[in-house]
C-alpha cells in the first residue's frame, strides 16, 4: 500500500464555513506539511481524520481502512500530538502514562522509557509544572510508544522557543528514518516545514490550493520584482497575485521558467519561500 492516508472529496459544512471537496494523499514513510491561514480548515480536516466530528460527504481511508467504519483499529495505529495539553494537570508523567497505557494493545514500556530518558522528562513532576515544550515532548513520547504508523501533529511548534522547535524537528527527522511511519504536520510556521517536509498541502477558505512535493513547489514558485510599466493584461495573467506600490510591484508566479522568458532580465526574480507562497496566495492582489 503506497498511501497511508487518503482523503477524497471530503466535505464538512458549518453555518459560516465549508470544507469543500478536499482531496489529497499522504504516502507511507513521508512527512506532509499541512498549511493554511487561521480558519482555512486545517483543524477541521484533522478532526475529520480522527473521527472527532462527522463528515457530510466524501471518503477517508487510513492504512487502507475506511473511516469511521474501522475507527478503533485505525486509532490503535495513530499517534496524535495536539497544540493544547489534554492531560490531567495534577498527575505526574508516570501516573498519566498508567491511565493511557491500557487503551493501546501495542503499548511498549521499553520504548516509552527510552523516550522519557531521551527527552529528559522529569517523571515525578506534575504535568501542570512542565513547560510547553516538555508537554509537547510527553505527547510525542505517548504517540511513539504504541507503534504508531501515522503521527498527526496539530500546530506542535506553536509557542515554542527556537531552541525547542529545532530540537523537536530533529526528533521528527529521526522518527521518519523508519520508512513505515508517516507524519501529517499542521502548522503556520512554514520555515519548520522547509527543513523536514517531503510534501506540502495548502488549503485556503476550505479549498485545496495545491498538494505537491516540497521540491516541486520550491523549484517552480518565485517572486518577481520590477517596474509597474512591465505590467499589462497579458503579464498580469501570469501571476498568482500582485502587490503594487508607488515604486513598482512584487508578484508571485508558479512558473519561474516562464517568468524568466517573459521578463528577460528586466525584473529581479528570486525563489519564493513557503511563507511567501502562502501570504501572496491568501492576500491576493493589493
Amino acid at each position: 500500500m503506497d498511501n497511508i492516508l487518503e482523503l477524497k472529496n471530503l466535505k464538512k459544512s458549518y453555518k459560516d464555513f465549508t470544507l469543500d471537496n478536499l482531496t489529497f494523499n499522504l504516502k507511507r514513510g513521508s512527512v506532509m506539511g499541512f498549511i493554511g491561514p487561521n480558519g482555512s480548515g486545517k483543524s477541521t480536516t484533522i478532526k475529520l481524520i480522527m473521527n472527532l466530528i462527522k463528515k457530510d460527504s466524501g471518503a477517508i481511508n487510513v492504512f487502507g481502512l475506511e473511516s469511521p467504519k474501522h475507527d478503533k483499529e485505525i486509532k490503535q495505529r495513530i499517534g496524535f500530538v495536539y497544540d493544547e495539553n489534554y492531560f490531567y494537570e495534577e498527575l505526574n508523567i508516570m501516573e498519566m502514562k498508567n491511565i493511557l497505557q491500557p487503551f493501546y494493545k501495542n503499548w511498549n514500556d521499553t520504548v516509552f522509557e527510552k523516550y522519557i530518558k531521551e527527552f529528559e522528562l522529569p517523571k515525578k513532576n506534575k504535568i501542570k509544572n512542565l513547560s510547553k515544550g516538555m508537554k509537547m515532548k510527553f505527547s510525542l513520547a505517548i504517540a511513539l510508544c504504541h507503534n504508531a504508523e501515522l503521527i498527526i501533529m496539530d500546530e506542535p511548534t506553536s509557542g515554542l522557543d527556537p531552541v525547542f522547535r529545532s530540537e523537536l524537528l530533529d526528533i521528527l527527522y529521526n522518527i521518519i528514518q523508519d520508512e513505515n511511519v508517516s507524519i501529517l504536520f499542521s502548522t503556520h510556521i512554514t520555515t519548520d516545514l522547509e527543513k523536514i517536509a517531503d510534501y506540502i498541502t495548502f488549503i485556503n477558505k476550505g479549498k485545496l490550493v495545491f498538494s505537491k512535493t516540497k521540491d516541486e513547489i520550491i523549484e517552480n514558485y518565485a517572486l518577481v520584482k520590477g517596474s509597474k510599466d512591465l505590467l499589462d493584461n497579458n503579464t498580469r495573467g501570469e501571476f498568482v497575485s500582485i502587490k503594487e506600490t508607488s515604486f513598482g510591484f512584487v508578484a508571485l508566479t508558479k512558473d519561474i521558467i516562464k517568468a524568466r522568458k517573459i521578463f528577460k532580465g528586466n525584473c529581479i526574480i528570486e525563489k519564493a519561500s513557503l511563507e511567501d507562497i502562502m501570504v501572496y496566495t491568501v492576500r491576493g492582489n493589493v
